[in-house]
């Protein structure tokens, strides 16, 4: 076979030309390997594994001429983010405080895709220890949009997006602690999942905020990313949050569904008003299909953006105190005893908008500002996860444009962390309350870029979200 003759169309098709001999693994991975490195314009991927993922795929064909069975995603080439482990491969969340050091174990979600014989071709960019909207703050350089390169591909998993929208890989994972799946995953036409809390072990996750963190998939259709779920959910003995609850293998359809939006994120000022039109037709064709479509009123989304900033720094101050230029990753040349490898260390291996946040996290922590800060935050998190829960009640789904707008210039934000930040503004409500989420592609502006809408839905009910997402998309 040719390798450039195989157009790929999902991750179930792939598979099924593997076992019917249209094609082979190792063919399918010279190829993609030889894409990205021709290919990545856009400052994708930070490194390939062309030895692994070559030997990978040599086996899986060994089966098939054997006649032995395949798994589920045999011969889908997968990129992951570089804050996701891989035994004897390194990992690095995109900064140089980690640069040169190499897992030695492998993340639970990409053992269970290699388990159903899925090829790791490679790690791809992010922003430092996924820190980021834009995919700017890499230590490695900002992420380009394949939609167009003068612009970000959204953040912090836009080197996952990039890569998938670009054919450069199939499908890959990236991590979602604020709306990092989500949002690249509109401003680049792709479907992004953010699961349940706890659905998807983050064992093997470089941690920013543990009580938000979620591994999830970049794909191009919602049923690569339902299979791709299917394949990495479910309890895992090494990650403790991970839930105990059963994952449903069928989706269980109902003729007609129930949603909700809120009134006053649809009558923002700050909408695109192409991401208005957009979003109203969507409305329309759910109505015309003879679903139910409510507006509703969400009495805390003024707090929604600041309580998710308080409690994600509080835990990222917390979480980033291991790297310490001691124990592992960077030691500053300048190092004399303990105070100064600390400082210096620290000082050249975190980039500025880490430091940024390691510093908010620390003074919402500090003495005499926990209660302040902190402890209300939690607080103002448990009324946003009852009320959404309430509302949950009442319908399936909470529907929302993933973004107010879509991608914009790269270096346009740069300088304005407050800006930033504001991105998440529709995607921190699922991070806070746990509830899963997905993005599917909502159409495109005037100009041709894409926008995403979202879908929240109840608590370890990814089932019906996939039927709710399947509707739009």
């Amino acid at each position: 076979m040719s390798q450039t003759a195989y157009t790929f169309q999902s991750l179930a098709q792939t598979r099924e030309d593997l076992l019917s001999g249209k094609i082979s693994a190792s063919a399918l991975a010279e190829h993609y390997l030889s894409k990205a490195k021709s290919e990545d314009k856009y400052n994708a991927f930070l490194e390939l594994f062309d030895a692994s993922a070559l030997e990978t795929a040599a086996a899986i064909d060994k089966r098939i001429a054997a006649g032995e069975p395949v798994g589920k995603l045999a011969g889908c080439i997968i990129g992951i983010k570089d804050n996701i482990c891989y035994k004897g491969h390194k990992v690095g969340a995109a900064s140089k405080i980690l640069e040169g050091f190499e897992s030695m174990f492998t993340a639970t979600a990409v053992e269970r895709l290699l388990q159903e014989d899925a090829i790791i071709i490679g790690r791809l960019n992010c922003d430092e220890f996924a820190m980021g909207s834009s995919n700017e703050n890499s230590a490695y350089g900002p992420v380009k949009n394949p939609i167009n390169p003068s612009l970000v591909p959204g953040g912090s998993s836009g080197g996952s997006a990039s890569a998938v929208a670009s054919g450069l890989c199939m499908a890959s994972l990236g991590s979602d602690t604020g709306g990092s799946i989500r949002q690249p995953a509109s401003f680049t036409g792709l479907v992004g999942l953010k699961p349940t809390y706890g659905r998807i072990s983050r064992y093997g996750l470089i941690a920013f905020a543990s009580s938000f963190d979620q591994i999830g998939p970049f794909t191009k259709t919602v049923a690569d990313a339902e299979l791709m779920y299917q394949v990495m959910a479910g309890r895992d003995q090494m990650d403790s949050t991970s839930a105990r609850r059963p994952v449903h293998e069928q989706r269980t359809s109902k003729k007609t569904y129930r949603f909700a939006y809120y009134k006053e994120v649809i009558e923002s000022e700050g909408m695109h008003p192409d991401t208005r039109k957009l979003f109203d037709e969507k409305v329309a064709g759910l109505k015309a299909e003879g679903h139910e479509v409510i507006e509703a009123s969400f009495p805390y989304l003024d707090q929604l953006v600041p309580c998710y900033n308080v409690l994600a720094m509080a835990e990222a101050s917390s979480n980033l105190g291991r790297y310490d230029g001691v124990h592992y990753g960077k030691r500053s040349e300048k190092a004399e005893d303990i105070p100064s490898t600390y400082f210096n260390s620290r000082s050249e291996g975190f980039g500025p908008e880490v430091k940024r946040r390691i510093m908010l996290g620390t003074f919402v922590l500090s003495t005499g500002y926990y209660d302040a800060y902190y402890s209300k935050g939690q607080k103002v998190r448990r009324l946003i996860k009852d009320a959404t829960d309430k509302l949950l009640t009442e319908v399936d789904f909470i529907l929302s444009p993933t973004t107010p707008h879509p991608a914009f210039k790269i270096g346009e934000k740069a300088d304005d962390p407050i800006a930033l930040y504001l991105e998440d503004i529709f995607t921190v409500q699922a991070n806070l309350t746990g509830h899963p989420a997905i993005s599917v592609p909502m159409g495109t502006t005037a100009d041709g870029l894409p926008l995403g809408i979202q879908l929240l839905g109840n608590a370890f009910d990814e089932e019906t979200l996939f039927n709710g997402a399947s509707l739009l998309h």
